[in-house]
């Protein structure tokens, strides 16, 4: 078989999609059979990614790679276009890794089985497919593609208040995609080409109002999935209300579209207008920042607690992408992947305590490690790797942007002070209320009413099992960064360079320099001395 030929990115998005079409078929009362299916089905599809990835992927190469492209619509230049690059590809792989794990996840689930797992396959092709396609139409219909099923997992397996919170995810997510519809027609249609094919129109030369309109919706658009402040109210409660294994993907796999699309769209398209909005952007992830972490710090409903800190981390995504140096990008890059590690391994963590204590309010905990000390062990090590502890890979991601931001000559010296105090104060609070967290579950005297009515076993293999999966990447790439960094370094450094020389400022600079240069006398070679 010819490998380098083989469509490799299609069929791991089509697989697990007509896997679940399958599904209805398998004959399975108690869901025990459909669940082994749906695991085979993950498993197959991730080793398919890595093997595309350890023998087709070129590090070094800044474009795109695996590409295919298929006619669609002929008269519209529209084409089943999918590729992958650095900014595409840890995603790709980071979803197939943590959708295997929520699949696993899932093993409880004994109501309606059958449309559980094919709606996790369905959001398994779809996850993909959004980090891969190559063309702005289609990129909009595999964004809508993975509402539904997560509206569906959120309202017939949530909680007591799960039609509220589904019904307040799709309307802020769908609300926000008729800005991408929006953009991706006008995008499109802009100038003498039509074409929705990302690499032709980024290399359109829209008008600065133009460009500054569509940067806009786009922002509102990505900004609900990221989520950024103010539109992330849909995260508390969704997550408030999720299963163990819907809360894997929202935090895993969802908030990081947000991040790819601003990345990849707002910054790699436009950047003129991206270099404007910069600015706006550093102060939306201060506020993310801070803001997240103190109501975090408020918060007594363990989902809630951990879904805030969540908005918290990912204002260290919005920082580093506007902070216009390589190491603040490759930072950015670097966060959106140990978040989706540490958000899903700190949810499953969530779900397997309230198995067991079936209460989400701290004050009802208390003393609970004395019965179960794996999961008390689990849970610490998943709470250090998420207040940034050095050896973990949030530690580094969040260094890197930092540094990145912190030595960028795009911004006033003052203003670089006052983000980079503010952005330590949030630093700051998440190892506060994340111990406090771990104290009033484990430590303390145990609650006597809890202790007798609940059954507080350990945690089973299965369970340690993901935490221990998450945790060797986490660990992996705190001790080795290199391992994830040289996967998008090409590509961010060319993101990063195409964005500089948006800057009038930087861009003046770098002339001067270049004229200064110029200037100087020509050094002599020592051989003709």
């Amino acid at each position: 078989m010819d490998t380098a030929n083989f469509p490799w990115l299609t069929t791991t998005i089509l697989f697990p999609i007509a896997a679940s079409l399958l599904i209805p078929l398998i004959p399975d009362k108690d869901g025990k059979t459909v669940r082994w299916y749906a695991l085979i089905v993950g498993l197959i599809d991730f080793a398919l990614l890595v093997y595309a990835f350890c023998t087709q992927y070129d590090f070094s190469n800044p474009d795109l790679q695996l590409v295919e492209s298929y006619t669609w619509v002929q008269q519209l230049d529209l084409n089943w276009s999918v590729g992958a690059d650095g900014l595409s590809m840890p995603l790709i792989l980071l979803t197939g890794f943590i959708t295997t794990l929520a699949t696993l996840a899932a093993w409880p689930v004994t109501f309606k089985p059958k449309l559980f797992y094919f709606l996790m396959l369905t959001m398994y092709g779809g996850q993909i497919a959004v980090f891969a396609v190559q063309d702005m139409l289609l990129f909009f219909l595999v964004w809508e593609l993975e509402l539904v099923p997560i509206y569906l997992i959120l309202s017939i397996w949530g909680g007591k208040k799960r039609l509220y919170a589904a019904t307040k995810f799709i309307l802020y997510t769908a609300g926000g995609s008729l800005f991408i519809l929006v953009g991706a027609l006008t995008m499109a249609f802009y100038g003498d080409t039509v074409t929705f094919d990302m690499r032709a129109i980024a290399a359109k030369e829209f008008a600065p109002n133009v460009e500054l309109l569509l940067y806009t919706g786009f922002l509102i658009a990505y900004g609900v999935k990221l989520p950024i402040f103010p539109l992330h109210t849909w995260l508390p409660d969704a997550h408030g209300e999720a299963t163990a294994p819907a809360h894997m993907l929202l935090a895993g796999i969802l908030l990081k579209m947000g991040g790819y699309a601003l990345l990849r769209m707002n910054a790699g398209m436009l950047p003129d207008a991206h270099a404007t909005f910069a600015p706006l952007l550093v102060i939306l992830g201060v506020v993310n920042i801070v803001y997240a972490a103190l109501t975090s710090f408020a918060q007594r409903n363990l989902k809630r607690k951990i879904a805030y800190s969540s908005i918290s981390h990912m204002g260290f995504v919005l920082i580093g992408i506007a902070s216009f140096t390589d190491l603040g990008t490759s930072g950015a890059m670097l966060q959106m992947v140990s978040h989706g590690l540490i958000g899903a391994s700190l949810f499953f963590m969530v779900g397997c305590t309230y198995d067991r204590t079936h209460t989400l309010m701290l004050d009802e905990m208390g003393g609970v490690g004395k019965k179960m000390r794996k999961v008390f062990a689990m849970w610490t090590a998943c709470s250090m790797a998420s207040l940034a502890l050095p050896g973990m890979s949030g530690f580094v991601a969040e260094l890197m942007v930092f540094v990145g931001f912190a030595t960028s000559d795009a911004y006033n010296p003052v203003f670089k002070v006052c983000v980079v105090f503010l952005a330590a104060v949030g630093v700051i609070l998440t190892p506060i209320y994340l111990l406090s967290m771990l104290r009033e579950i484990f430590y303390g005297p145990e609650n006597k009413e809890l202790a007798e009515h609940e059954e507080l076993v350990d945690a089973e293999p299965r369970e340690v099992f993901i935490i221990a999966a998450l945790l060797v990447p986490i660990i992996g790439i705190g001790l080795y960064p290199k391992m994830l960094t040289q996967v998008y370094d090409a590509t961010t450094t060319q993101l990063t360079a195409k964005l500089r020389d948006s800057v009038p400022s930087l861009v003046l600079a770098k002339a001067a320099t270049d004229k200064t240069v110029s200037l100087r006398a020509p050094a002599i070679e020592p051989s003709k001395l």
